[in-house]
């Protein structure tokens, strides 16, 4: 019998959000998931589960290996009409990180169910890969499900970045850019700021809301920390409700923690009126790492400053840096040279 998955938030007395579906089976994996993960996540994973049984309308137990590649065929279908593609692959349903990510999250799921062993579930219905078969050899797993392709993001130039920090508005807007320009945080990190981790006289943040729950704490620029104290001295309510560092400061919500939703839309107007066509937070992070790398910073360092776990996230700003490629193509050339001349001698 299938069901209709609904997602819900419920409060919980103590504080926090309660996530659930409406099955019994989808709502124990995500009491699991919250247990150990953070609470984007776990919204995520829910709504990630919710897109898989809304399109394959069937019970948990029943899922077959050919609705996981059906599902896979209508994420694949255009999202916008048939004409319109992104840029940056060309594709017109969902980008392949996305379809890639929900398929872990499904294969998360039967994992659980199968690790319980009280259902009636005793396979993955996600393949891990397509099988092949080479000469002479065994069938393997050789090709995943989804290639997803491997682009480098955005960064901002510099008379973009000028234009950019001229069109904010407020100490406050300005103080959120400076730190993710200038620190590489990412926007949950600039609004999870707390007054108690900020260490103006050592010019760092202390990190306590990093991605995955990771700590970590980072030297900013002179330059943010000037506009922060402008922002606190003048700008922010002395009243507020929150002891968060960026808040909202006009309306019902005044001295209350600036959302999401509240910064992406001060970046959207200051990038409308710099007439910059595509900026995003994250994008602002990407500019601060390429800049960092451009200027002899070493990777492990900036892989520290970014808060990455594995170095391989933070390799991309080799690729990034325009000088970085073109300077050890030049030195490589000029061994090349000076063994070909010394060969002439």
């Amino acid at each position: 019998m299938a069901f209709t998955p609904c997602l819900v938030r419920i409060r919980r007395p103590g504080g926090g959000a309660l996530i659930q579906l409406g099955h019994p089976l989808l709502d124990a994996y995500l009491d699991l998931v919250t247990a150990r993960a953070r609470p984007n996540t776990v919204l995520a994973t829910a709504f990630d589960l919710k897109v898989f049984f809304t399109v394959i309308n069937k019970e948990p137990g029943e899922v077959t290996v050919g609705d996981v590649l059906t599902f896979i065929k209508a994420q694949r279908e255009p999202r916008h009409g048939a004409k319109v593609v992104r840029i940056e692959d060309g594709e017109q349903g969902l980008s392949a990180r996305t379809i890639k990510r929900r398929l872990a999250t499904i294969a998360g799921l039967y994992e659980y169910l199968i690790i319980r062993g009280d259902t009636a579930v005793d396979q993955n219905p996600v393949p891990r890969g397509l099988a092949v078969r080479r000469p002479g050899q065994r069938v393997v797993r050789g090709v995943p499900l989804i290639r997803a392709p491997r682009t480098l993001p955005r960064v901002i130039d510099p008379d973009q970045a000028d234009a950019f920090l001229t069109a904010l508005r407020t100490q406050r807007d300005r103080a959120m850019v400076e730190a993710m320009l200038l620190g590489g945080l990412r926007r949950c990190e600039v609004l999870g700021l707390r007054l108690g981790d900020l260490r103006p006289g050592e010019r760092r943040l202390f990190i306590a809301e990093g991605k995955g729950g990771h700590q970590r704490i980072v030297p900013v620029s002179s330059r943010f920390f000037a506009t922060l104290s402008i922002y606190l001295a003048t700008e922010r309510p002395q009243d507020g409700a929150s002891d968060h560092v960026f808040v909202v400061l006009k309306g019902p919500r005044r001295g209350h923690q600036l959302s999401a939703a509240g910064l992406d839309e001060i970046v959207a107007g200051a990038r409308g009126r710099a007439g910059i066509d595509h900026l995003t937070c994250h994008q602002l992070r990407h500019t601060c790492f390429t800049r960092l790398r451009e200027a002899g910073m070493a990777l492990e360092a900036i892989q520290a400053q970014a808060g990455h776990r594995s170095i391989e996230s933070t390799r991309i700003y080799l690729h990034l840096a325009n000088d970085w490629l073109a300077g050890e193509y030049r030195r490589a050339c000029e061994a090349i040279d000076a063994q070909a001349l010394a060969g002439d001698l």
